[in-house]
């Protein structure tokens, strides 16, 4: 299987959460714990957490899991800033790039479904697809590595580099609503705790 490096971003404050979201209760472990594992059980070679608010109670859950972490120190500045700062750190071998956030908790089998499927495909970007809607996580080819490391939040990130390449664009239909779960506050959390047995 060609080398798949993941950036799991988890540097933002949290502040509509109010709570460290890489700390929350998942599945009998951490949120961060739970997506570590789940990224390796779903292929990837690396994973590379991005840390940057409660860096050190981050970092401590993340080298028990046996990730590496690698801290954002602009990521007051946005998302795009934690995205570079792990290309900064992946693999140069790395035949693709998976993009995931630790708000956006994915079980081993979907990150393997859109892991095969970008391999299978031969695709530059993979998105995989709930009912007409974009999920994550996200791949891309390591070839846009250079595209990637030049984002900005005032040129929309990744969004910019999906409109790029947006005929070649991998749509991966998954019938799994989990692939559009995102916590964001309190009451998500929650609600995603009923749904999918966390905590």
């Amino acid at each position: 299987m060609p080398g798949v490096s993941a950036i799991l971003t988890a540097a933002g404050e949290s502040r509509r959460m109010g709570r460290p979201k890489p700390l929350l209760a998942w599945r009998g472990t951490t949120l961060v714990e739970h997506q570590i594992r789940a990224l390796f059980d779903g292929g990837a070679a690396e994973v590379v957490v991005v840390v940057g608010h409660e860096a050190d109670a981050v970092a401590e859950q993340v080298e028990g899991a046996g990730a590496r972490c690698v801290l954002n120190p602009d990521y007051l500045q946005g998302k795009t800033t934690s995205i570079k700062a792990g290309l900064s750190v992946i693999s140069e071998d790395a035949d693709a790039i998976m993009l995931l956030a630790v708000d956006q908790p994915r079980t081993a089998s979907i990150v393997s479904a859109v892991v095969q499927a970008h391999i299978t495909g031969d695709a530059l970007i993979t998105s995989p697809r709930y009912e007409g809607h974009g999920g994550h996580p996200l791949i891309f080819s390591a070839s846009l590595r250079g595209e990637l490391s030049r984002i900005t939040e005032k040129r929309q990130g990744i969004r910019e580099v999906f409109q790029a390449h947006r005929d070649s664009v991998q749509e991966y239909i998954l019938d799994d609503p989990m692939i559009r779960l995102d916590l964001n506050t309190p009451e998500a959390y929650e609600d995603a705790l009923r749904r999918y047995g966390g905590g």
